[in-house]
C-alpha cells in the first residue's frame, strides 16, 4: 500500500479508504492470532479477495481487477447478453405454460 494525504479536515476524501479498512478489521478481528506471519496472510488473503473477487457497487458490480486490467465493458456486455437470455428463456418458459395467472387460477381450483 502506498501512503496517499487527503484534504485535511475534509473526512469525505477519506471516506473510501476509511470503509476499506473497516472491513478489512471486521474480517481480521474474528480470530486471534499468535505470530506475526499469520496475521500478515490473513491480510494478504483478505486483499486478494477484495481486489479479485469482491463485486464492489461504485464499480457497476465488478470487482476491482476487472476494472484495473479494462475488462469492464467486456464483463458488462456478457452480463447484459446473459440477462437477455434469461428473460427470453423465462418468456418461453411462462408462454409454454399458459402463462403465471394460468397457472395461479389452475392452483386455486385444484383442490
Amino acid at each position: 500500500m502506498d501512503h496517499t494525504r487527503g484534504a485535511r479536515y475534509h473526512p469525505q476524501t477519506q471516506g473510501k479508504i476509511e470503509r476499506y479498512q473497516r472491513s478489512m478489521k471486521n474480517a481480521i478481528n474474528l480470530l486471534h492470532y499468535y505470530l506475526p506471519g499469520a496475521l500478515e496472510r490473513e491480510i494478504e488473503q483478505f486483499v486478494e479477495y477484495n481486489n479479485n473477487h469482491r463485486y464492489h457497487e461504485s464499480f457497476d458490480n465488478l470487482t476491482p481487477a476487472d476494472v484495473y486490467h479494462g475488462r469492464r465493458r467486456q464483463c458488462l456486455t456478457l452480463r447484459d447478453m446473459i440477462k437477455r437470455e434469461t428473460i427470453k428463456a423465462r418468456k418461453a418458459f411462462n408462454l409454454r405454460k399458459g402463462g403465471l395467472k394460468n397457472q395461479l387460477q389452475l392452483l386455486r381450483t385444484t383442490p
